[in-house]
């Protein structure tokens, strides 16, 4: 099982993007992925809003999401969302550890 985060970064002019940059300039973004238990954490530009970004952030577990949201990462991360004024919309997923089912996978192309 590992525990899928969707989080939806929001702001006017850019915020969101510049928001996103900076993590990813600053090396905080890399020392996110380089915590134990982080499996993915990667940003992503919605077409349809150019002022949302969306992080997928996945950890194997809650611990190692606790972990992360009690090390001094956290508010530099803060700081930065204050910065640009950003508002979040966070959507959590449990991972099935089955996979598809067969009926979904078949319209994978792989």
């Amino acid at each position: 099982m590992s525990l899928v985060m969707n989080l939806y970064y929001t702001g006017k002019n850019g915020a969101a993007r510049k928001f996103a940059e900076q993590m990813e300039r600053r090396g905080i973004a890399e020392r996110i992925r380089q915590e134990r238990g982080n499996l993915r954490y990667e940003y992503f530009l919605p077409m349809s809003d150019p002022e949302t970004v969306l992080l997928i952030d996945i950890w194997e577990d809650q611990q190692a999401l606790d972990l992360h949201h009690a090390s001094p990462m956290m508010k530099e991360i803060a700081e930065l969302r204050e910065k640009y004024d950003l508002h979040m919309k966070a959507e959590r997923y449990i991972s099935d550890e089955n996979g598809l089912p067969e009926r979904d996978s078949g319209f994978l192309r792989k």
